[in-house]
């Protein structure tokens, strides 16, 4: 069945607010969903996997995720005044997370807090750890961080932990006995869905395609990448055949020459997905200069600002995404909500994230923002991000 563009009312910010307004004319913002998700380790559950005690002599964390047994949320708290909150991302040059985290630095504005991002310029986990111990013996507040490995940032991640942060996942999560909460950008299965949708109807059900992605080690990619290939195995793509996977690092010139690769190596192929903004972008840019310009379909996860020239040229017809300044800001208000007691990341627990309303905490603390967004010629201008 055809897609069809979906649109999300918002209201429009202030001149004031660093995120801007991020949609041309829009009636006011519709009620978000209540989220699906996880329950993470709580304000003294997450102080399981460090050890450490409170003057009481009680554990402040139990082991593994989860909201601990003695820990109460107060969600008619105040949110702590003049919270630290540092925002990790993959890389700061991606222009993804640049986005993402104007959504985070708008919302620590909003409740007080002091602000500030840090990362490394290539998406690499052994650099995200220097950074997090860094903010770990700055004593930070609150931490939001994409993990570019689910494992790797674990070890300094529960240091941060154990030095009284909060930390919260978004875009890439971290293994769960690792931080506290997780806000998605939307449920795995919807993207994985949506992106195989879209392929399927550029290439009339029938023909060879190929994945672009990030890292090999990214958490979201490869939960993605598994639930399309699940995706497949249903009898309506039986026509489609996956010929593999390659991977651009989230660097723009080697998913370009990627690009390249994957279609000297495959003359038939009929199809490319990148589920990355910055492999989305620089395989466009590849097949809107070469032969394979409106003959080979490519769709995938990009923001408007990267896609515009591509859609309007004809080289890409419709892809998709979510708002990433509004992920930043979900994630920034739920690390202050668990700093300031309102919720301790146990499952059912409810929290207002500023202008975005009500969100509910669902299993192993995971928030989900909402569903995806497909962008075509008669709706991509009016965004802007």
């Amino acid at each position: 069945m055809p897609l069809r563009s979906v649109r999300i009312p918002r209201i429009p910010r202030t001149p004031h607010s660093p995120r801007g307004p991020r949609r041309a004319a829009a009636p006011g913002r519709a009620a978000r969903l209540g989220v699906a998700a996880l329950a993470a380790c709580a304000l003294l559950a997450t102080a399981a996997c460090s050890g450490t005690t409170r003057e009481d002599g009680e554990s402040d964390r139990d082991a593994g995720a989860g909201a601990s047994s003695t820990a109460t949320a107060d969600p008619n708290a105040p949110l702590a005044e003049d919270l630290a909150v540092a925002f990790l991302p993959k890389q700061v040059n991606n222009p993804y997370f640049t986005v993402a985290d104007e959504g985070g630095h708008a919302a620590v504005e909003e409740f007080g807090g002091e602000y500030k991002e840090v990362g490394p310029s290539e998406a690499s986990a052994s650099s995200q750890v220097s950074y997090l111990n860094t903010l770990a013996q700055q004593h930070t507040d609150v931490i939001v961080t994409s993990a570019n490995d689910p494992n790797a940032v674990c070890g300094a991640l529960n240091s941060a932990r154990s030095a009284g942060a909060r930390v919260v996942t978004f875009d890439s999560d971290a293994s769960p006995e690792c931080r506290d909460l997780f806000v998605n950008q939307a449920t795995a299965e919807d993207i994985a869905r949506t992106q195989i949708e879209l392929i399927a109807e550029e290439i009339g059900g029938s023909g060879q395609i190929a994945i672009l992605s990030a890292t090999p080690n990214a958490t979201n990619q490869n939960a993605w990448i598994e639930l399309m290939q699940q995706e497949l195995e249903k009898p309506e793509y039986a026509g489609i055949e996956l010929v593999t996977v390659a991977y651009g690092n989230d660097e723009d010139e080697k998913s370009f020459q990627e690009t390249q690769g994957l279609l000297s190596s495959y003359p038939d192929l009929a199809g490319i997905i990148s589920p990355t903004t910055v492999g989305l972008a620089a395989a466009a840019r590849y097949l809107s200069g070469s032969e394979y310009g409106g003959r080979v379909a490519l769709t995938g996860l990009g923001t408007p600002d990267q896609m515009r020239e591509f859609v309007h040229d004809g080289t890409v017809a419709q892809f998709a995404l979510w708002d990433p300044a509004d992920l930043g800001y979900l994630a920034a208000y739920a690390g202050a909500a668990l700093a300031s007691g309102q919720i301790t990341g146990a499952e059912g627990e409810t929290f207002t994230a500023g202008e975005l309303g009500e969100y509910t905490i669902g299993a192993d603390g995971e928030i989900v923002l909402g569903p995806p967004t497909i962008f075509t010629a008669d709706n991509i201008d009016d965004y802007a991000f």
